[in-house]
């Protein structure tokens, strides 16, 4: 599924209603980045980039002008010399980038040093993202030098500069309903490839056997990679929240926690879930899985359009505490061990993020210094957990080595949330049942 050209051209207009009068906005592609030697990493496009123009390839820049006489949107791509294509593959090119993209105008990425100064010159204010690349950033300032040199024959250059994260960033964080039915795809694949790795786990397996099968799952379904490194962490290894290195053995009695998520059309998923690698919680496995969920529940109640950002955070931060004391896990009043700060020994992130083309999505999270409030079309998630440290030596025992998170995305609406994960389980009796019952094909 992929999001028609008529969203992008609707994102571009957005954009530049909200630009200054006479101004002109540049956003480069994302560079490429080498691994090691002369092999690079797999390119992913910038977010930015690709929201504005649903285009994927390295070495591109793309221009918006609004109001220019000979179209609005200029890009720079690489051109089509089929001695290259046959060593890095089928380029679009300039002539096929008028019709496929919607570009008014395309040149030649070679042609840049001779076309964007000439573009540039005479507007006021430059719309960029400066800091994020220092090449760029170079090559921008030496544009916007050379129009300053030539000031004695008349050229202006432009007076300002302005960022263009926080306007862009705001449209990117209220989800169309075509945005939303994608992440609601990258969802189910991703709810698909948690139940999978349920099913096939064994005491005895390697975390990265699991990772492996979450892997097929997505490019079964037709993701080409996960939107963030999987984690899957058994036994100890649930306590360290970003723990990737996958390359445990699974022991009986273990609990697996696996925080991951396909990126489908450069949508993110975001799923974590918590489970018995021998089909089977414990009693104190059990205890603090079913508070997770507890607190989960308790958030998602208050997520809704006009709520505060923070209001889910504080219900699930409330039911943890107040179980914590009631485990024995932590112990004196519970409106001083919220102030203090005590419990985040056992849990201590928030409870969600935004969500969208990046897993840690953009937008803000508070307005004038307050939490914001909640709108119709932002997605983020819902993810709380406990953290008992295996050297914790204040709790008993038992209760060491024990980590748990479950973590489902949502999309905000006027009446509550519209849960996109609940593809997969997450009561112990539905995760018990499917452990136990293992893969059928």
């Amino acid at each position: 599924m992929k999001l028609e050209a008529s969203e992008y051209a609707r994102r571009r207009q957005q954009l530049m209603a909200q630009m200054s009068d006479n101004s002109i906005a540049i956003i480069p592609s994302s560079p490429v980045h080498v691994r090691n030697r002369d092999v690079e990493y797999l390119f992913r496009q910038d977010s930015d980039f690709y929201y504005l123009s649903g285009f994927d390839e390295e070495h591109a820049v793309l221009v918006l002008i609004p109001g220019r006489e000979y179209g609005e949107y200029v890009l720079f791509c690489q051109e089509k010399i089929k001695e290259q294509e046959i060593w890095t593959g089928r380029r679009v090119g300039p002539e096929a980038a008028l019709e496929r993209l919607g570009a008014d105008d395309a040149f030649p990425i070679t042609d840049i040093d001779d076309i964007l100064p000439g573009l540039i010159e005479g507007r006021d204010k430059i719309y960029a993202n400066l800091g994020v690349s220092p090449d760029f950033d170079n090559q921008l300032m030496g544009w916007v030098n050379h129009i300053k040199s030539q000031v004695r024959n008349g050229s202006r250059p432009p007076r300002e500069f302005s960022g263009l994260d926080h306007i862009l960033h705001e449209m990117r964080l209220i989800k169309s309903e075509a945005e939303i039915d994608l992440m609601r795809q990258a969802a189910a694949i991703s709810a698909n490839a948690h139940c999978r790795a349920m099913q096939m786990v064994e005491p005895g397996m390697y975390e990265y056997q699991l990772d492996a099968e979450i892997m097929r799952t997505f490019m079964a379904a037709g993701s080409r990679w996960p939107a963030y490194p999987s984690i899957v962490g058994s036994g100890e290894n649930a306590c360290i929240l970003h723990y990737t290195r996958n390359d445990a053995q699974i022991q009986d009695g273990d609990l697996i926690l696996i925080d991951a998520g396909c990126e489908l059309d450069y949508y993110a998923s975001d799923i974590t879930r918590t489970f018995p690698a021998n089909g089977h919680f414990s009693a104190e496995q059990k205890a603090l899985y079913n508070l997770v969920l507890d607190s989960q529940y308790a958030a998602m109640d208050w997520i809704k359009a006009g709520n505060r950002w923070n209001d889910p955070h504080d219900a699930a931060v409330t039911v943890l505490v107040e179980g914590l004391l009631a485990l024995g896990l932590l112990s004196g009043d519970p409106d001083e061990i919220l102030a203090s700060g005590e419990y985040r020994r056992f849990y201590m992130h928030k409870t969600g993020h935004w969500l969208g083309m990046d897993v840690h999505d953009v937008g803000e999270y508070r307005i004038d210094g307050e939490p914001r409030r909640l709108e119709n079309g932002m997605v983020m998630t819902v993810e709380p957990g406990l953290y008992v440290a295996p050297d914790d030596e204040t709790v008993e025992a038992r209760w060491r080595g024990i980590g748990i998170r479950i973590e489902d995305d949502v999309v905000v609406r006027a009446d509550g949330c519209d849960v996109l994960t609940a593809g997969v389980p997450k009561t112990v009796e539905e995760i018990e049942a499917l452990v136990q019952g293992g893969l059928t094909d």
